[in-house]
């Protein structure tokens, strides 16, 4: 489950990266989109800080997915001791 939230996490960055750059090209080699560079580093700021939040909730699941794990092996071996 990690996994999809570091990929996700990594393909928002990857945009954020692409949107930044593209802040600072020329309007005359943009035809047709947002000439405004403000608007393309709002939205790498916004993909940043989703991009992080990815990171941060797929880092938090797989410390949880080791804790069970751990506790998991804990009961295997406290039931193995008592028979």
């Amino acid at each position: 489950m990690s996994r999809n939230f570091y990929i996700l996490a990594a393909t928002l960055l990857v945009f954020a990266l692409l949107s930044a750059a593209i802040s600072f090209a020329p309007s005359s080699l943009q035809p047709g989109l947002p000439a405004n560079a403000s608007v393309w580093r709002t939205g790498s700021l916004f993909l940043l800080l989703a991009g992080l939040a990815a990171a941060l909730i797929g880092v938090l699941s797989h410390l949880f997915e080791q804790v069970d794990q751990r506790n998991e092996e804990a009961r295997r071996k406290s039931r193995s001791e008592k028979h």
